[in-house]
């Protein structure tokens, strides 16, 4: 659960609203109970040759600690559907195709969230895990993906979060997010026709899309909900770019033949051909350069003879900030010293520039380091929302499912495989519920209904044309025979 201003502590594996939609909400629901909602999207590859992709989009809620929702085996993630992979290359115009696509995506998505708009306002009866019924309400709270989907959810250019310009992006400094009502706003104006339409938005700093499907989910400030991505951020981002300027400022020779002069060690990967000649690296092949990145500049100079000191501070600090972003655990002290590690590699990063490596840092995904303390207050540890967890569900929701088809129409058959698997893994589980001594389930409550009867009638009926006319026969009957009908 994120900080909220009661706590130095974010260890909570839950996941919360912001502390001003959890106050709207309490405003105009007293007592109301949220369902924090997490959607996340990736695009992945189903095979080698053909080119065939999906597109699945992810569900779970942050009333689930941690600890079960990052476990696949667990199901504490489901399924929504899978959104339309097309490419649309009979559009022949980019721009045009650029939109046709965006468009296309928040169309679905508006289709599959269209409930969470009446539900998320006037709230769901359910029943929580002490029996107890409560007055639920399902809000989107965070939106898990890579900074490309980030930035097509948002209807962004540059940063998802804040309205920073491009040129700025390497600075050591970042904006509030932005404000959602002038972005409503422009929104508003597409009945005025496309020209004012894309100029509103122009004016807001968004692109043009046609209906975004959060404009009108209650309770959502879309650009809050965008949090930090450890996998494609950091470590496919930010230390991607290290070590190829770390290889640049040495040279690949030198860098390669320490790799292999390295010693085993316990947890420690040896990269017996080198880290320059390597190509697709995994997130996993990055987190084994991290360990052993800094001794292996510890003591080198540069090409041009120079000292590395500045340099090799300059990784330091961002090997910092990327272990204490990871920590499962965070108070104001790990924030601090997240923030100290940023700000010491703003002040050594012009080395790479004297270096000649580098002419500026506007990189997004060196940006998006200035949001992880501000998103680490509203939501909780970065492993609540890291997409590795997601990379994870894509074999057994995606690629295992689709080996299970006859590769024709494989979307259908997809969607009633997975149900069926469902079915029998919900069965199986009833089934060792049962069999460890659990007591069965209880009948679900019976109604019985309340006639509302007047208490001064006005007509009078004799009893004789009631067991005739209304077809009652046993009204004559004895009280007890009466009593024992209803009861």
């Amino acid at each position: 659960m994120g900080n909220t201003g009661r706590s130095s502590t974010y260890t909570e594996a839950f996941i919360v609203l912001t502390t001003n939609r959890q106050v709207e909400l309490e405003k105009d629901h007293p007592g109301a109970t949220i369902i924090p909602l997490l959607i996340s999207t990736d695009k992945t590859q189903l095979t080698l040759f053909r080119n065939k992709a999906a597109y699945p989009i992810y569900l779970t809620i942050g009333n689930i600690p941690k600890e079960i929702r990052r476990k696949p085996s667990l199901h504490a993630q489901t399924l929504l559907g899978y959104l339309p992979a097309t490419r649309l290359e009979h559009i022949q115009n980019q721009s045009s195709r650029r939109h046709a696509l965006a468009n296309l995506f928040h169309a679905c998505m508006a289709k599959i969230l269209q409930p969470l708009g009446p539900a998320g306002v006037t709230g769901i009866e359910l029943a929580t895990g002490d029996g107890v019924v409560r007055k639920c309400h399902p809000i989107l709270a965070v939106f898990v993906g890579d900074y490309p989907e980030q930035c097509l959810v948002t209807c962004s250019k540059h940063c998802p979060i804040c309205p920073i310009a491009k040129d700025e992006l390497g600075e050591n400094y970042c904006f509030k997010p932005r404000d959602l009502d002038p972005i409503l706003e422009a929104l508003s104006s597409l009945d005025d026709g496309p020209a004012t339409y894309a100029q509103a938005c122009e004016g807001a700093g968004i692109k043009p899309v046609v209906e975004p499907f959060w404009a009108n989910l209650p309770y959502v400030h879309i650009f809050q909900s965008i949090t930090p991505d450890i996998l494609h951020q950091l470590y496919q981002g930010v230390i991607k770019h290290i070590v190829s300027w770390v290889c640049e400022a040495y040279g690949s020779a030198e860098i390669d033949a320490r790799c292999r002069r390295l010693p085993p060690n316990h947890n420690i990967r040896i990269f017996s051909k080198g880290i320059t000649s390597l190509s697709r690296v995994s997130g996993k092949e990055h987190a084994d350069m991290c360990r052993i990145l800094l001794g292996l500049i510890i003591d080198m100079r540069t090409l041009q003879g120079a000292s590395a000191v500045r340099l090799v501070c300059a990784v330091r600090s961002v090997l910092d900030f990327l272990h204490i972003a990871q920590f499962p655990s965070q108070t104001d002290e790990t924030l601090a010293l997240l923030t100290e590690s940023l700000s010491t590699f703003h002040d050594d990063k012009d080395i790479f520039i004297e270096l000649g490596i580098r002419d500026s840092f506007n990189i997004p995904k060196f940006h998006s380091m200035q949001h992880y303390v501000g998103s680490i207050r509203n939501y909780g540890a970065t492993d609540n929302y890291n997409t590795e967890y997601t990379e994870r569900l894509h074999i057994d929701l995606v690629k295992d499912t689709y080996k299970s088809t006859n590769f024709k129409d494989e979307f259908t058959q997809m969607t009633m495989w997975l149900e069926r698997k469902e079915k029998v893994v919900r069965h199986a589980t009833f089934i060792e519920w049962r069999l460890s001594g659990q007591p069965p389930p209880l009948p679900p409550p019976t109604h019985h209904p309340h006639i509302q009867m007047t208490r001064n009638p006005t007509k009078v009926v004799l009893l004789s044309r009631i067991i005739s006319d209304y077809n009652a026969p046993l009204i004559s009957e004895p009280r007890s025979c009466l009593f024992d009908l209803y009861k």
